[in-house]
């Protein structure tokens, strides 16, 4: 094995990041003027090595032939801007993907919205408080999960599912399933985006059927199943065997209307899930919009030693902030409007500002 990888990073932003651009002084993330950066880091992946060194995107140029074809064809795809390929959204904004989990035993608000009125309010005050999409689930997969049957996750999400599209025509709607009925069912009430925590690996069925649907496929990592994800999670190198994972689904759907998301927490140590935050860039050179889940996970209690996952609002803001300045497109979140503060908040202060 002989494989290079190539991450963005030394950010720059709002108008000194404008600035830079126009001088090309530096490159822009994702197609963001607002964001741009002028270093990368090179990662040499070998038998039985990993390397990696930071240079100054200028010195590309000096690298070996077959190094920098690979380095630039990289660097042109961190740089482009997302297709917009869900309706009514630009990737050059942040989203926000806002969570109803129709579950008994889900983390953090297992059982809370069951009850139609109350999951169609909780809906209303998601899309109020700035939600762009709405993401439904029937089945907990939180660690330790028991796996439900296909019959029982529909008749939980039915209701939801097809009312949805008739009360919020302007909301993009994601179910949450790993079962490829359940996929098709929503289809046939115009879901827009299939979200798999598996990656598409629990059910074998489930890459055939969608295939060739248009629809938006999340391209989810975790390594294992739900019950035994947290047993002593072992990788190689967390950061390039997910990368690898991304890459190999990614040529199955024919690399059309993906979303990537690394999966935080699903079959990660803390250091792992540090490690993949820290790095996140990396998965930029994918060329696709990345999607991330860190509202009220375990890794902030590790940190905090904050045990009640509704005390972890502080954390999941820390950590989407951070991810904002890295180029994330999306945020999967239970709190829309205090992340969507947040975030407007964040951006008037780094974003517009000049020193």
């Amino acid at each position: 094995m002989n494989k290079y990888y190539t991450r963005a990073c030394n950010f720059y932003y709002g108008f000194e990041a404008k600035s830079l651009i126009k001088r090309k002084l530096a490159l822009k993330l994702c197609g963001k003027n607002d964001i741009a950066f002028d270093k990368v880091e090179i990662f040499h992946r070998s038998k039985n090595n990993i390397k990696s060194s930071i240079i100054h995107f200028k010195k590309i140029k000096s690298l070996k032939p077959l190094l920098k074809k690979k380095i630039n064809k990289d660097i042109k795809k961190i740089t482009a801007k997302r297709k917009n390929f869900l309706k009514g959204v630009n990737f050059l904004n942040p989203l926000i993907m806002g969570i109803l989990n129709l579950t008994p035993d889900s983390f953090s608000d297992g059982g809370k919205f069951n009850k139609k009125g109350k999951s169609l309010k909780h809906i209303n005050n998601m899309i109020k408080n700035g939600a762009d999409i709405i993401d439904v689930g029937g089945e907990s997969t939180r660690p330790g999960s028991i796996t439900v049957d296909s019959e029982k996750e529909w008749k939980r999400v039915e209701y939801i599912i097809k009312k949805f599209k008739k009360k919020y025509k302007k909301t993009l709607l994601s179910i949450d399933t790993r079962k490829s009925d359940v996929m098709v069912k929503s289809l046939n009430y115009k879901a827009d985006i299939i979200n798999d925590v598996s990656g598409f690996n629990y059910d074998k069925s489930s890459i055939k059927k969608l295939k060739n649907k248009k629809v938006t496929k999340v391209i989810h990592h975790m390594l294992g199943t739900p019950s035994t994800m947290q047993t002593n999670p072992r990788y190689k190198n967390v950061l390039l065997d997910i990368y690898d994972f991304f890459e190999e689904k990614i040529n199955k759907f024919n690399n059309k209307n993906i979303l990537i998301d690394p999966g935080i927490g699903f079959g990660k140590t803390l250091k792992h899930n540090l490690t993949l935050i820290s790095k996140i860039s990396l998965f930029h050179s994918l060329g696709f919009p990345v999607l991330i889940g860190t509202s009220r996970k375990r890794f902030i209690n590790q940190i905090s030693g904050a045990n009640d996952s509704t005390y972890r609002i502080g954390g999941t803001i820390a950590s989407v902030l951070f991810l904002l300045s890295q180029g994330i497109q999306i945020f999967r979140v239970h709190d829309v409007n205090e992340i969507k503060q947040s975030i407007l908040v964040f951006k008037k202060i780094l974003f517009t500002s000049k020193n």
